[in-house]
């Protein structure tokens, strides 16, 4: 008569055992993490011990190397990238237009990585058209604009699936794509020909085919610029950038992010002045209200965001730049709720972190947020272990 309630307390005691990623995904407990229960046996059945991976995962770095995994930097070449690396392990590096294109031709990508404690994450800005930091060795494409009236949301697919794989092939894990801005600007303004349309449902398809096509071939996406550049002002990287209101965006600019927001991409935040959800002077990359409407989805109806949220450049663009200095605003967009800091040179990654870890202890940036930043960012990298 005691054997049945041991073993439902097995049972039950190997559900609690089963290890979870913190994703809401995580993989199938395994055969160790069942009880071992031997048929007509009057004694208590064996488990294995608890394991969380993602406090495993955290235990791994100190605070500072937490802190240097929510940021991506651009690099020049091979040794300022090993460096930074190496000295701060940086989550993610940036390669731009003024990056070595040795790193890329050449494989030196796979020493860099080395360097890392964690998967590194190497970023590019690779949309077509005049977006194309790759261009020179995967070749040309078009512009999202002329894409999508040249080709169907298939067609361009399987495009995207050939580009996507010779980006892995050259070291690249996240392409900063694809614009979804929603834009009927002319085609050399700042958005202009990178928006596929100025029709939502239009932008809506042809970006989910390009998110569909890099997630086959193992790249990560980043969907931007929320809330939505395509009917600003300016361009940010001169200065401010005034959008119309919130309540204009919602039939337009943020319709794709609505439809969007489960495919597994992450998202990139704008330096954009919003009405009606913006604080004055405190554009959307900093902005604690619009890192909410983002990660609660309620304010423009659509699912809660599970995955991370990129700022835009943050020490090349002049709607931040004359604003504050490049550690203000890093600590100002974590702050505010985003998971990644990004910008362009590596000569601020000692001040920038030196500034975060007097917010941690400061309270001002708090632990727990960092920490739930840093796993998000692991399970986009995929750099959360099995377990």
């Amino acid at each position: 008569m005691r054997k049945t309630p041991l073993l439902v307390l097995a049972v039950l005691a190997a559900v609690a055992t089963a290890c979870s990623n913190g994703g809401g995904s995580g993989p199938t407990p395994s055969s160790e993490a069942r009880p071992s229960v031997t048929p007509g046996s009057s004694t208590q059945a064996t488990t294995s011990a608890p394991r969380d991976c993602s406090a495993g995962y955290l235990a791994t770095l100190t605070t500072r190397q937490k802190l240097a995994q929510l940021l991506t930097v651009g690099i020049t070449g091979k040794a300022d990238a090993t460096n930074v690396v190496s000295t701060e392990q940086v989550g993610g590096i940036f390669v731009g237009s003024w990056t070595e294109p040795s790193l890329l031709a050449s494989g030196q990508l796979a020493q860099v990585k080395q360097a890392a404690k964690v998967p590194l994450m190497v970023t590019i800005d690779e949309e077509g058209g005049r977006v194309s930091r790759a261009k020179n060795l995967i070749g040309v494409a078009p512009s999202a604009r002329s894409t999508a009236q040249s080709m169907t949301p298939e067609q361009f697919r399987d495009a995207t699936v050939t580009r996507g794989r010779a980006l892995k092939d050259l070291g690249v894990t996240v392409n900063f794509a694809p614009d979804v801005d929603v834009s009927s600007q002319p085609d050399d303004s700042v958005i202009g020909d990178r928006s596929f349309s100025a029709d939502p449902a239009e932008v809506t398809r042809y970006a989910e085919a390009y998110i569909q096509a890099m997630r086959e071939v193992g790249v990560g996406t980043v969907m931007k610029h929320f809330p939505g550049h395509g009917s600003g002002s300016g361009d940010s990287h001169r200065g401010a950038v005034r959008t119309p209101p919130l309540d204009s965006l919602q039939t337009v600019d943020l319709v794709p992010y609505r439809a969007l927001i489960g495919s597994g991409a992450a998202v990139m935040v704008g330096h954009l002045d919003v009405p009606g959800l913006t604080t004055p002077d405190v554009p959307a990359s900093i902005s604690p209200q619009v890192m909410a409407l983002l990660r609660e989805g309620k304010g423009y109806g659509a699912a809660p965001f599970q995955g991370p949220i990129f700022t835009d450049d943050l020490g090349g663009m002049a709607a931040i730049t004359n604003r504050m200095s490049i550690e203000e605003a890093v600590e100002a967009a974590l702050v505010a709720g985003a998971d990644n800091a990004l910008w362009i040179t590596t000569d601020a990654v000692p001040s920038v972190l030196d500034r975060l870890e007097q917010a941690v202890k400061a309270g001002r940036l708090p632990a727990a947020q960092v920490d739930a930043s840093v796993l998000r960012m692991a399970r986009f990298k995929g750099a959360l272990p099995h377990c």
